[in-house]
């Protein structure tokens, strides 16, 4: 698997690791452009993050370059779902962008969440 740093930087994130292999984690999907393993902290029954298996750090970072993976990463969520057995019933697609997004782990990832109705997206402010 090609894996590549923007800026020819060494990979470093944990989920650069995960998708070496050089630290565990329960793999549900994976090919040349996009691995997929369940969030070791889920928030839901199904809780799978799905990444490119380049190291981007952001949304802000993708590239015309960039689209396959990108498109893929919407592919495989697609394929999981159906694998999990909540395409029917439906899940929850969330990329959180830097900090104010929510975002934790600067390697780009897709949240896939479900096996449960989900609440609001973001909750309204209390007037």
């Amino acid at each position: 698997m090609g894996h590549r740093a923007k800026g020819g930087r060494t990979l470093s994130t944990i989920f650069s690791k995960i998708i070496s292999g050089e630290l565990p984690a329960t793999i549900v999907y994976q090919d040349d452009l996009v691995t997929a393993f369940r969030d070791i902290h889920p928030v839901a029954p199904v809780h799978i993050l799905i990444v490119p298996n380049a190291e981007i750090p952001t949304v802000n970072d993708l590239t015309e370059g960039d689209e396959r993976a990108a498109g893929r990463m919407f592919l495989a969520a697609r394929k999981i779902a159906e694998q999990e057995g909540i395409a029917e019933s439906g899940y929850r697609l969330i990329v959180n962008c830097n900090r104010d997004g929510g975002q934790e782990v600067y390697h780009l990832h897709m949240h896939l969440v479900g096996g449960r109705r989900m609440g609001p997206i973001v909750a309204r402010p209390s007037d």
